[in-house]
């Protein structure tokens, strides 16, 4: 009886450690990782300056309190990965000098939080600039290597995208314009030295802003093994006609042609820049660089439109809105209004659009319907999942 008893006691005991092993098995991960996991899924994200506390931005963040306000708005509509730069006049304002305060305390916020960060790596600081102005290229490309590495270093268990520069085919952005030449050279070191430093890490050329000529010059310049994921930015107004939704979609779908063509087609494409005004009755301001600026509601129906139908692309794998959170006259344009939520944190009919939207992807992926039934109230549902 008493062998017996033991027998079975063992045999208990094995079957336990077996159920545990067991539940491991099918579920390895902890609830915080699998909630990790699936935002990395999450195709939702926003521009949002993050890091500005400078008189020229009217201090956005000036407080960890201002990021709490704009995070808790993040979470709420769902967002999954916000788009911020690592200044380098920040980081490094003078030669050896470095100071990563600001940016600890963002990244852990937003780490904490469960949005994932695409870092930007930019611009130029004045003693490093071939001009000594932030917007032309380093005068050594292996002190911006340098740089980057560090920051690379630094937040490499948090942070695992990176884009390099930003609108580098802009002569905002970049000066002197040369066809991408000396960009393509500068992305190259990053590159290399980034997979070094971080072997999971992965870059981003720079959101290119001039069209599909950017694309094929990326190509024509030797960069096609030094980026990860093809970036692109592109705008249109709402308020140019019906067919104008037709134009956005059509873009992405004509840059992976070229993609294909260079024997790239297998990667995919994020549009890191892409969203309107959505200005208030009653509000002044000058029309942004594609003519009259949209009213709010206007912009709410722009939201339900573009995130909707990129998505039905599978290489579009990330949408990123410009921006989150309305500016104080920097702009000086209907630009200091593409905002989802207003200056003051108030929610605009955008927010609530990107909020469906994403609860509706959320829906989808869940129950893994790929049903061509409305989304968004409106358009037609067919996400990548």
């Amino acid at each position: 009886m008493i062998t017996s008893i033991s027998r079975i006691n063992r045999i208990s005991k094995i079957y336990f450690v077996f159920l545990i092993l067991f539940s491991f098995a099918v579920n390895p991960f902890t609830k915080a990782q699998s909630e990790e996991l699936t935002n990395m899924d999450n195709p939702f994200g926003v521009l949002e300056f993050l890091h500005w506390n400078h008189s020229w931005n009217s201090y956005k963040y000036s407080s960890i309190a201002d990021w709490d306000k704009v995070i808790k708005l993040m979470k709420e509509a769902g967002v999954g990965w916000v788009r911020m730069d690592f200044l380098w006049e920040d980081i490094e304002p003078k030669k050896g000098e470095l100071t990563f305060e600001i940016y600890d305390q963002v990244v852990d916020l937003l780490h904490k939080n469960n949005i994932h960060i695409l870092g930007i790596l930019d611009y130029s600081v004045e003693w490093a600039a071939a001009c000594k102005k932030w917007n032309c290229p380093p005068k050594d490309n292996g002190l911006f290597v340098k740089y980057a590495t560090r920051v690379i270093l630094r937040y490499k268990d948090k942070i695992k995208h990176w884009e390099v520069w930003n609108e580098p085919d802009s002569g905002v952005y970049w000066l002197e314009q040369d066809g991408l030449k000396s960009y393509c050279a500068l992305l190259r070191d990053v590159y290399l030295a980034a997979k070094k430093t971080d072997p999971d890490c992965k870059i981003l050329n720079g959101g290119l802003a001039s069209g599909l000529s950017s694309v094929n010059l990326l190509y024509d310049n030797g960069a096609k093994n030094y980026f990860d994921i093809l970036n692109i930015h592109f705008f249109e107004s709402p308020l140019h006609g019906a067919g104008v939704i037709k134009a956005v979609t059509n873009y992405p779908k004509l840059a992976h042609k070229i993609m294909e063509r260079n024997g790239d087609g297998k990667k995919k494409i994020w549009i890191t820049e892409i969203g309107c005004p959505g200005v208030r009755p009653g509000v002044k301001a000058d029309n942004w660089w594609l003519g009259k600026n949209p009213s709010e509601k206007q912009q709410e129906e722009w939201v339900k439109k573009v995130y909707p139908e990129l998505l039905k692309d599978k290489n579009v794998e990330k949408l990123f809105w410009a921006f989150f959170r309305d500016c104080s006259g920097h702009w000086g344009t209907g630009v200091d209004y593409f905002g989802l939520i207003r200056w003051d944190y108030s929610r605009k009919p955008g927010f609530k659009a990107y909020k469906e939207c994403f609860k509706q992807w959320e829906k989808d992926k869940k129950s893994k319907l790929i049903s061509r039934k409305p989304i968004c109230n409106k358009t037609p549902k067919n996400y990548n999942n």
